[in-house]
Parts: structure tokens; C-alpha cells; sequence
């Protein structure tokens, strides 16, 4: 029997999954107040390297100043948190890859 025939063959993988590199809010303090962050901030800065799909923006940590964050995906707990900061969360759409 051939060896491609004889081993197990388990698991799922999906071709169409988006891939997110992941920031949490502590990580948005480098930035100054009042500023727009967008993505290319993010990767320009080195939070990300910038080589998946999208940037996902998580809650963990505090922020105690106003920031306009534009990325892919985010919590509901890091928007809650920008926005009592007084900031705002804007969901820019997913670019496609080649």
C-alpha cells in the first residue's frame, strides 16, 4: 500500500481564514494624545509586522488619553475602553491578498 494511504489524515484547514495581528490597548500609549492612529502607524511604530490580514485591537490594559484608533477588528471591551477615554474606534474594511 502506497505511504500517502497508509498515514492518518485528521484535522480541517481553511483556505478562506483571515489571519489578525493582535495589539492590545496598553500597547496604544506610545502614541500622543489626540493623535489618529491608523495601520500604518501601527506597523511603522513595530507593534506589528505588518505581514497578515488584518490588525484586531484587544482590551487588555488602559488608556487615560483620547485616541481615533482605525483598525480591521476590535472588542467590544477595547472600544468601551478608547471611548470612555474619550477616543473612537473606526473598522476600516479587510484588504484582500494576492
Amino acid at each position: 500500500m502506497p505511504l500517502q494511504r497508509r498515514i492518518p489524515k485528521r484535522g480541517f484547514t481553511n483556505i478562506y481564514r483571515k489571519l489578525f495581528d493582535v495589539i492590545n490597548v496598553s500597547d496604544l500609549q506610545r502614541f500622543a494624545a489626540g493623535t489618529e492612529v491608523g495601520p500604518e502607524q501601527i506597523v511603522k511604530s513595530g507593534l506589528v509586522k505588518g505581514h497578515h490580514d488584518g490588525i484586531k485591537l484587544l482590551g487588555d490594559g488602559e488608556i487615560g488619553y483620547p485616541l481615533t484608533i482605525q483598525v480591521h477588528k476590535a472588542s467590544a471591551a477595547a472600544v468601551s475602553k478608547i471611548e470612555a477615554a474619550g477616543g473612537r474606534v473606526e473598522l476600516i474594511p479587510i484588504q484582500k491578498r494576492n
